[in-house]
């Protein structure tokens, strides 16, 4: 899409918009305009949890190509608290970054971190795990913390819940409805977009009821959530299969928590428009590079005396400047520079990876290249050597 002009897109405007501009079957290729830019769809997300993505500067960030990070409201509640960056001028400023950003909830922070909890139909009560002190999270306060962090786009409160158990998800995507209406009715600033989350763990007719509910209300964009929490892959992309059908056309569809390179093109092929996962900044913290074929380990010892980069068809800057051998050496000696140049290696294959999926949605080819993509890292499973 290098030679569309984004201009018309934006002009310094105060609002959230987004515009379908291509469709190849389901696969979809969009704009999003922000108070703070624009950024096309498909897109990947760095996340940025505590206002930062680990061991990048928001400059190297920014070079890799990233229009948007994700940071998160539990974590950011907890430490430094919401007034403190209210304060000092919101997330924008505070963390030094000046494209787009996204909040969590918090929802499924409380589910997968605190200590204890207790869920009761207002909201969540439980111990923090920085210090085990007594917090509480309701719909109404998640919203405004996220209005005093100033992301551009926020998150309704969810109850994400064990993907099988049923009678539980049941309960909890009550709640979840319950709390997406009034997350929207104490919503107060208008330059910020709101997505609603839905929920059914993996229960067709479950799904099927979340996605009307939450498709129905008057959302920005709509996020899948409670997928990539213990599901099988298959069993996920079925959720997906059923909610894509139901998913209003012209908002953005979000799935959250997915980060592998065949997610992302398996979300792609369904109609997903927004991707966020940790996975490329603690692959890089465990020694691992993502490549459009795979992962490397670069801890192994067939890398000792290797002088090539980690992927010759990179143009990273960890790939345009280092050995294999070097980042090896990185990673022996214990290095913090080592979990900086891989973060920035497997931020920019991901970047790279949604980049010519928007081209490929755009020059009607998308399900030829899917197809490609997998068959080339079913080939590169296969290869021993190196890997």
């Amino acid at each position: 899409m290098g030679t569309l002009n984004l201009s018309k897109y934006f002009a310094g405007q105060n609002s959230f918009t987004f515009e379908l501009i291509h469709q190849d079957k389901q696969a979809r290729a969009g704009i999003v305009c922000t108070p703070h830019g624009i950024f096309e769809t498909p897109i990947f997300a760095p996340v940025g949890t505590q206002a930062c993505v680990k061991s990048l500067t928001p400059n190297q960030v920014t070079e890799l190509g990233a229009k948007m990070i994700l940071a998160n409201t539990y974590h950011l509640f907890l430490r430094p608290g919401a007034d403190v960056i209210a304060d000092m001028g919101g997330l924008h400023q505070f963390a030094s970054w000046d494209s787009s950003i996204l909040t969590d909830s918090g929802g499924f922070q409380v589910y997968s971190l605190a200590k204890i909890r207790k869920v009761d139909q207002d909201g969540v009560t439980f111990r923090s795990h920085i210090d085990g002190s007594l917090k509480r999270l309701t719909p109404e306060s998640s919203i405004q913390i996220q209005e005093k962090l100033g992301a551009d786009i926020i998150m309704a409160f969810d109850e994400c819940a064990d993907p099988y158990q049923r009678s539980y998800i049941e309960t909890a995507m009550e709640r979840t409805h319950s709390w997406a209406e009034r997350c929207l009715n104490v919503k107060s600033r208008n330059d910020q977009a709101i997505f609603g989350i839905t929920q059914g763990g993996i229960f067709p007719d479950l799904r099927i009821q979340s996605t009307q509910f939450i498709s129905s209300l008057p959302f920005d964009g709509i996020a899948i959530g409670g997928l990539s929490v213990g599901e099988t892959k298959q069993e996920m992309l079925e959720m997906l299969n059923i909610s894509m059908p139901i998913l209003p056309v012209h908002k953005p569809r979000y799935l959250m928590g997915v980060g592998t390179q065949r997610d992302i093109i398996e979300g792609i092929l369904r109609g997903i428009d927004i991707f966020d996962c940790v996975l490329p900044t603690r692959l890089a913290r465990h020694h691992s590079a993502m490549t459009l074929t795979g992962r490397i380990n670069m801890m192994n010892a067939v890398h000792t005396r290797d002088s090539s980069p980690i992927d010759r068809e990179c143009g990273c800057y960890t790939c345009t400047n280092f050995s294999r051998s070097y980042i090896r050496h990185l990673i022996t000696a214990r290095e913090l520079l080592a979990g900086t140049l891989l973060s920035i290696h497997n931020l920019y294959t991901l970047q790279k990876i949604t980049g010519l999926c928007r081209l490929a949605i755009i020059e009607n080819r998308f399900s030829d290249y899917a197809k490609s993509f997998s068959e080339n890292m079913i080939d590169r499973s296969k290869q021993k050597l190196r890997f």
